[in-house]
């Protein structure tokens, strides 16, 4: 009964002004960091909408590179072409015919924020207003569930420095938002766990056709539902596995990566290939900001590097993801509940780790992790001082050698402080794997682990 007050007194503390200060902080931080990009914009515009003058030396120097404004120019953007209906891929990797290299509805998404546009800058602009609202969502959001810690997505520096440098604020919300319905959401009756996870699951699927990574929490929640949620409260028999509620919530979500992806694979089926074609083909190099470029480069030719990679990478992703789902079952056992929240953070550290490809941008993929699960604020803070390292001193890097500055590793602060991110980062993410995969969640009540005794004394509430 303590721990209900308990709970009941910080719900009380953590009212409707405490969530419109979360989300009003959180449209501040966005404005910041629009204004930050929009540095690049301007003032004056070429023949074709490109801001003038010397927009590839200040968009480096100035750190104020975005992929929106850059990509107007380049995929038919500027055109105004629908995506992927009537485009490819030429034999050398080049997208044509306004294929871009994301999915679907992330195209569709470029393509709404560039019909008012007609310059890099407006488009720039129309684009951030399109996606605000998923942020301001996804800070109300992680307010409702986790309270004060909130702020780390309100209050984030990732949140200036990548909120509009790609288009990820409505994939972060669909991640959270699933999150939300599984642990909060309510329908005019208490919906059963495999009702909320069959929502959660249409949630992720629907990220994933903004960008791929939501479909990897979708194997952390089938295990959730399949052992009954918090205690198993859920489970249709104390000795048996819910295994036809686990598989409506896989199927859930391929099905809605389906009906998303059809119409386009239908209307225009070389476009729609094009796009995961060109992912396919993208090579690991200095703009990819992984592992694999700064371990391998110094000790094998290019295209072993290429090929080695193209091997290991998928492996070891693979890989991570197995462990955090056995590390999680063995959780399970001991404590009585599947911890999907931290399997589902474990699973984006390795994805992030391993993959070929670390741009910028996918840090905000891992923001709202550090809000959903306690974790010592010190992780918090050292995450965040390697990315801002990477994040400022790629582009100052970029200009150095970009034009013909001194650019080693002795000659500058930034060459080290890509070191510093790239390295940093990648330690980090080890050791979250294991840190995250022993968290609690911060949301508490019922539904967390820490719950189980008490639904086990009080039964189904």
């Amino acid at each position: 009964m303590r721990q209900r007050a308990g709970a009941r007194s910080r719900s009380r503390r953590f009212g409707a002004g405490a969530l419109a200060a979360i989300v009003l902080l959180s449209g501040l931080t966005m404005l910041l960091g629009f204004l930050n990009k929009d540095r690049c914009t301007g003032p004056e515009f070429d023949q074709w909408g490109r801001s003038a003058p010397d927009y590839e030396k200040r968009n480096k120097a100035d750190v104020c590179y975005s992929d929106i404004q850059h990509l107007w120019i380049g995929r038919d953007v500027d055109r105004h072409v629908f995506p992927y209906v009537d485009g490819g891929i030429t034999e050398n990797g080049v997208l044509v015919g306004g294929v871009v290299e994301y999915p679907v509805l992330t195209g569709l998404l470029i393509w709404a924020g560039a019909i008012p546009a007609r310059t890099d800058a407006a488009f720039l602009l129309y684009s951030a207003l399109l996606m605000a609202p998923f942020g301001l969502a996804a800070g109300w959001l992680l307010g409702r569930l986790s309270r004060w810690r909130a702020l780390i997505w309100a209050l984030g520096p990732p949140v200036v420095l990548y909120a509009f440098h790609n288009w990820d604020l409505p994939v972060v919300f669909c991640a959270v938002a699933a999150v939300y319905v599984v642990h909060r959401g309510r329908g005019g009756r208490e919906r059963s766990l495999v009702e909320r996870g069959v929502v959660a699951s249409v949630l992720l699927g629907i990220g994933c056709a903004f960008k791929l990574y939501p479909m990897i929490f979708v194997l952390p929640l089938c295990l959730y539902v399949l052992t009954g949620g918090p205690g198993g409260r859920w489970r249709p028999r104390a000795d048996r596995y819910d295994v036809a509620g686990a598989v409506k919530v896989a199927v859930a979500s391929v099905v809605t990566v389906v009906v998303v992806n059809l119409p386009f694979a239908v209307a225009g089926p070389e476009g729609w290939a094009a796009s995961f074609t060109f992912q396919g083909l993208r090579r690991v190099d200095i703009t990819t900001n992984s592992i694999w470029f700064w371990s391998m480069r110094p000790f094998m030719a290019d295209e072993t590097m290429q090929a080695v990679v193209g091997v290991l990478s998928p492996m070891g992703i693979l890989a991570s993801f197995g462990l955090a789902a056995w590390l999680g079952w063995r959780r399970y056992l001991r404590e009585g509940t599947y911890p999907w929240v931290p399997v589902s953070a474990a699973m984006l550290c390795g994805f992030l780790l391993l993959h070929k490809v670390h741009s910028p941008q996918y840090t905000l993929w891992l923001v709202p992790m550090f809000v959903l699960l306690r974790v010592d604020w010190g992780w918090v803070a050292a995450y965040f001082a390697a990315d801002l390292a990477m994040g400022v001193g790629i582009f100052r890097w970029y200009y150095a050698i970009e034009f013909g500055e001194p650019s080693g590793i002795y000659d500058g602060f930034s060459a080290q402080a890509v070191v510093i991110g790239v390295w940093g980062r990648a330690a980090l993410l080890a050791a979250l794997f294991l840190v995250f995969l022993k968290s609690e969640v911060s949301f508490g009540g019922r539904e967390s682990s820490t719950a189980v005794a008490r639904v086990r004394e009080d039964g189904p509430t």
